[in-house]
């Protein structure tokens, strides 16, 4: 099946539109671009073919033809995200894959980016508990497109962690961290996870002392142990034949480290405790409260993904529609935004519901979104409110595939996370086919009122309290 795909908006770049006169004609270029600024989009279809096979370096592949634009978007995600960083190493996934743009092979951080400049492409990615990815968009040109991919393999499987970068982005590091460790929201973030996975490596928070004491030579052993062909999965969408997709894939893998003679580190993540309900309190001099409920509920793959997130569209994932928007800011205008979320990982990831207060009314704020939290739970959603929330989730599901980058997304998590081909063909119809009384079991099984774990930041704790907390 073909993709359609909207125009990028980054295209506007003065580069980018230098590149696009190599392919489309300088004629063409104008026409072009005023399709741009008028905002017009080709139309979007779900349920692309999904191509997939294992390169011969080892490495998981998969691929969507489309010739709609003539564009490459690439991403790379390895199992190297901060979750494999070893005990008393936190921030080492991190500024690992900060550094692997920063100079490698004979290109040092300022000709890689002027290599990038002038070809009109961009290199992204980034790291999470799970995964560690590098992305690249390109024209699909040949000169130009393999130019670009020459530079991303160059960044994959030759790094050089120069030592005056990596002491300048270290620091960085540790004064960004610092900073932001002064904030409300950083420390009811670090308190929640934490409370949620204890010695899980999903709790691991880096510390300014655990980046500071972190050595060129812990780098290039993380990267010579997570960067593998065995770890990668490579996802490619836009404007490349089979075969193409095939030797770019390979290319780009084929010069990772090889696999230690052991099998290399450990693609497994230990299981989830489940956390006690604890309420954790953390002093901050803040005007507003921040407040967190939440705790591990599930994996991605788990067959109650459907309910969980339609259920969640009604409980507060709906913006002004959803339960809690409507019980907590509009009917007590206790906050201007409330929310809950599900994000799914390798192992159980977090249910969470978020929102900020005045201080004095933090307690009644708890009380109300508690009360709705338990209220649902019980009863579950009315078939009005699934209704809509269906119609939403529906009618909202071609806006996740209109564009080159949101379907290199969605690709690149089914492949990671070894989801059926048919996640995206098949999405809209088990939304369509949740019920009432799925969601209430769901919500049963994985929202549990003896696993909820509460923090609130900028209460009056006294400082060794507050301390304590974090």
């Amino acid at each position: 099946m073909s993709v359609s795909l909207a125009v990028p908006r980054h295209f506007a770049s003065p580069a980018i539109g230098r590149a696009f006169s190599r392919v489309l004609g300088r004629a063409l270029v104008p026409a072009f671009f005023g399709l741009v600024a008028a905002g017009l989009a080709l139309p979007a279809a779900a349920g692309p073919r999904i191509d997939t096979w294992t390169a011969p370096s080892g490495a998981k592949v998969l691929f969507v033809e489309s010739h709609v634009l003539p564009v490459v978007d690439v991403q790379v995600d390895f199992a190297a995200g901060s979750a494999y960083a070893p005990a008393g190493k936190a921030g080492v996934a991190g500024l690992t894959r900060g550094l692997l743009s920063q100079g490698a092979g004979n290109l040092s951080e300022q000709a890689i980016a002027d290599r990038l400049a002038d070809l009109g492409a961009q290199l992204g990615g980034g790291v999470d508990p799970d995964r560690a990815s590098l992305s690249l968009r390109t024209l699909s040109d040949a000169p130009t497109r393999d130019g670009a991919l020459a530079v991303l393999r160059t960044v994959l499987a030759a790094p050089a962690f120069p030592a005056d970068v990596v002491a300048r982005e270290r620091d960085r590091a540790v004064a960004a961290l610092k900073e932001s460790l002064t904030r409300p929201e950083t420390l009811a973030s670090r308190a929640f996870w934490q409370n949620l996975y204890g010695d899980h490596p999903y709790g691991r928070q880096a510390t300014p002392e655990s980046i500071a004491a972190l050595t060129r030579d812990d780098l290039a052993a993380y990267w010579k142990a997570h960067y593998t062909a065995r770890r990668a999965t490579v996802t490619l969408v836009g404007d490349l034949t089979q075969a193409q997709a095939e030797a770019v894939a390979q290319d780009l893998t084929a010069g990772l480290p090889a696999e230690a003679a052991n099998g290399g580190a450990s693609l497994a993540l230990p299981a989830v405790t489940p956390p006690k309900a604890t309420t954790v309190a953390v002093a901050h001099p803040a005007a507003q409260s921040h407040l967190f409920i939440g705790s591990p509920t599930f994996k991605r793959g788990d067959p109650d993904f459907f309910p969980l997130v339609v259920g969640n569209y009604v409980l507060g994932g709906g913006g002004f529609v959803s339960r809690l928007m409507k019980e907590v800011r509009e009917k007590r205008g206790y906050a201007y935004s409330v929310y809950s979320y599900f994000l799914p990982l390798k192992e159980e990831g977090p249910f969470q519901i978020g929102l900020q207060t005045k201080r004095d009314q933090a307690g009644a704020a708890l009380k109300v979104v508690r009360d709705t939290l338990a209220e649902f739970i019980a009863k579950g959603p009315t078939e009005s409110e699934l209704q809509a929330a269906k119609d939403n989730l529906v009618g909202g599901f071609p806006l996740r595939l209109d564009s080159n980058r949101k379907l290199l997304d969605q690709v690149a998590t089914i492949g990671f996370y070894g989801l059926p081909l048919d996640w995206l063909d098949r999405y809209t119809e088990r939304v369509k086919a949740v019920t009432v009384t799925q969601i209430k079991d769901a919500f049963a099984r994985h929202v549990q009122d003896a696993r909820l774990v509460t923090v609130e930041v900028a209460t009056d704790l006294p400082d060794a309290q507050a301390g304590a907390a974090r």
